[in-house]
């Protein structure tokens, strides 16, 4: 059964002043709601988790699934819809919309990083994230020290 929009699927709470733009079922009987400021997806224990626009590193719609990757190495979701409608439109025009800034930098040390400077749907200072070229470890301090310095000299350029 397909939700229409701005109506809100049971079990979702929402923040003071978000709003439904989409939403679907999935096939496990749950739905997905896609809101002016997050993302509600399923979890295993029959409840929902809230993911702010700006904590989507990346997400993709393949094969009736939906793909979402939250950032800075966070949660990996994976929901299979019944009937899409424009949940994967809305997901990709919402986290497309919270992207201040996205640099790829080659690292003193080797490897590259990918910096990403997010505003929140709800406003505010941009959220900065690193994600590191497969291989490195973002835990390392020297390559977080690379980057942090990176990113300093990107603040300067772009005045954020």
């Amino acid at each position: 059964m397909r939700l229409l929009r701005g109506r809100v699927p049971a079990g979702i709470t929402l923040e003071r002043g978000e709003r439904v733009l989409a939403s679907a079922a999935t096939r496990g009987g749950s739905h997905v709601a896609a809101t002016t400021t997050a993302l509600h997806v399923p979890t295993p224990e029959g409840g929902f988790t809230r993911v702010p626009w700006e904590r989507v590193d990346h997400a993709s719609w393949k094969d009736g699934w939906l793909h979402v990757q939250e950032t800075s190495g966070g949660a990996e979701h994976h929901v299979r819809l019944t009937d899409p409608g424009s949940v994967p439109e809305t997901v990709r025009e919402r986290v497309t919309a919270t992207v201040a800034v996205s640099h790829q930098a080659r690292l003193p040390g080797g490897g590259k990083v990918r910096i990403a400077g997010r505003r929140p749907a709800t406003g505010g200072d941009v959220r900065w994230s690193f994600v590191f070229e497969a291989g490195l470890d973002p835990d390392d301090p020297g390559l977080r020290a690379q980057a942090e310095q990176i990113l300093e000299d990107l603040r300067r350029q772009t005045g954020l």
